[in-house]
């Protein structure tokens, strides 16, 4: 199955099925459960182990609790009805997750009431403040998930060691459905921008 770009294999668990034979005599049953194996993602040195579930269009969104740079609880449940873009990076102070989240908050410019976008790595919330303002950053909401890689765990984009998120973009839509996974396999490159804002627009219409 291809997501957002992205090949995806899957495991299997808790599926019941049982077989008969003509006459109708139970002949054997078992239990499977078809879940989404974890994304392909590739550093500098190589695949990188991912930890969490993976999530997958079409499912609902999974709730998760991040810190705010005013060091209040954050939660999807918050932005409640909301088209929301969830900008994943590995830290803010490098370049490719600088240019990535500045070009998200130069496209918020263009979106309407309906959207929101947030920005999600395991920086320190005071650092992402910090970052905020020397970019001057003001459309995108920064969000820290260093206190228990809650969002990291729920949506499968953990990297264990060196305990960074991977590079991702998530699409939710108004009722909290995931319409759209987009994570990127070469953690150096930069998302496709234009696949997640028309998936986003789509959502307005």
């Amino acid at each position: 199955m291809k997501l957002g770009g992205i090949s995806r294999g899957y495991l299997i668990r808790n599926y019941k099925a049982e077989i008969y034979s003509n006459s109708g005599f139970f002949l054997w049953a078992a239990s499977f459960t078809f879940a989404a194996a974890p994304y392909k993602v590739i550093g500098r040195d190589g695949p990188i182990k991912l930890a969490g579930t993976p999530v997958e269009e079409g499912q609902k969104a999974p709730g998760f609790t991040v810190v705010g740079n005013d060091m209040k609880p954050v939660s999807l449940s918050d932005f409640a009805g909301k088209i929301v873009i969830i900008s994943v990076v590995p830290s803010l102070d490098t370049p490719t997750c600088d240019l990535q989240t500045r070009t998200f908050n130069e496209k918020a410019s263009a979106l309407g009431e309906d959207f929101v976008v947030l920005t999600i790595s395991m920086d320190l919330p005071f650092a992402q403040k910090r970052w905020c303002g020397a970019k001057g950053v003001d459309r995108v909401i920064t969000l820290s998930d260093h206190r228990e890689a809650s969002f990291g765990k729920a949506y499968g984009v953990l990297m264990p060691e060196p305990r960074l998120l991977a590079r991702a973009v998530f699409v939710v839509d108004q009722k909290g459905v995931i319409r759209l996974v987009h994570v990127v396999e070469n953690i150096g490159m930069e998302p496709n921008y234009d696949l997640v804002l028309s998936a986003a627009k789509k959502l307005a219409e």
